[in-house]
């Protein structure tokens, strides 16, 4: 069975679909709630390093607190954001994928395809 690790809301339709996805290519993957159980900063990094997207490009703005926390200004860095993140995990996008093939921001769900090992 390929390890495969979504980190996931299920409130979020993207996230459920890309789910939906991974199980219809014929794995189960370890689903995460990723609000419930953030990842720690190392990880996060990693994730997005692997991801090939800059720290701004994995932060969420809509139906977050980014502007209230001053996110949005363009001085603020790397390691601020990641710490943003971490204390509020709703600033992380969504879902990340991790499997031995790479990781990605399924957005959209269809990205999930890349990463995907042959079931």
């Amino acid at each position: 069975m390929a390890n495969i690790t979504i980190y996931h809301n299920p409130k979020c339709g993207t996230s459920r679909n890309t789910l939906a996805l991974i199980r219809d290519a014929g794995h189960e993957p370890q689903v995460i709630e990723y609000l419930k159980n953030p990842p720690d900063r190392a990880t996060l990094q990693r994730m997005i390093a692997d991801a090939g997207l800059t720290v701004r490009e994995a932060l969420r703005e809509k139906g977050t607190p980014w502007q209230e926390l001053g996110l949005d200004r363009p001085d603020v860095t790397d390691d601020e954001l990641l710490d943003a993140m971490v204390d509020h995990p709703i600033l992380i996008n969504r879902p990340f994928v991790v499997t031995s093939q790479g990781a990605r921001l399924c957005r959209p769900a269809e990205k999930v395809h890349e990463i995907l090992p042959a079931a």
